[in-house]
């Protein structure tokens, strides 16, 4: 993945500004099931390659079978979650499984670790991503690739957690994602 930034939409006025934009790859944080359909067809129809948040999907379980239905349904580049069967589930069927931890303190830290060491995810998300130290930390002890996201709001937000050792930065701030389109 060569993209330094990975926009991110909740709605489908940030999703069709996406969909203008010269990124490849993109994240639909929040949406309806029932908008699924449409969103993966219109990506299609861009040459674009979606991330869909599974546990953020409404009308859907986040769970393993929820997971096997949107890989064989709607095909996605893949997928993001806090579960580990979610995770699983879409490594298994050969989607690009990113999985979410919140660094809250030590013991989430630590939590998260184990949890990592067991699924290992294609990439680990990282929330907040504006903890230069932690990524590091997360990204020299798993070695395995890393997005920042949450809390992204300036540029200089993004360049740390670049320079920190993040592949990527997740963010919905539209500016951002120009700023660095370019």
């Amino acid at each position: 993945m060569n993209q330094k930034i990975l926009p991110a939409s909740s709605n489908m006025k940030d999703f069709e500004r996406f969909l203008k934009s010269p990124y490849e790859i993109g994240v639909f944080l929040e949406m309806h099931i029932a908008q699924l359909k449409h969103v993966s067809a219109m990506a299609e129809a861009h040459g674009k390659k979606m991330l869909y948040h599974m546990d953020m999907i409404h009308g859907i379980k986040s769970d393993d079978y929820s997971t096997e239905f949107i890989c064989q349904e709607y095909k996605p580049y893949g997928l993001i979650s806090t579960k580990s069967s979610v995770i699983l589930k879409a490594k298994q069927k050969g989607v690009i499984a990113v999985q979410r931890v919140f660094l809250l303190d030590s013991h989430a830290l630590e939590k998260s670790y184990k949890l990592l060491g067991k699924t290992q995810p294609d990439y680990i998300e990282v929330l907040p991503g504006v903890v230069p130290q932690l990524i590091t930390e997360v990204k020299d002890r798993l070695g395995i690739p890393l997005f920042a996201g949450g809390f992204i709001r300036s540029i200089e937000d993004v360049e740390n957690a670049l320079a920190a050792g993040a592949k990527a930065v997740t963010t919905s701030k539209t500016a951002i994602w120009m700023h660095f389109s370019n």
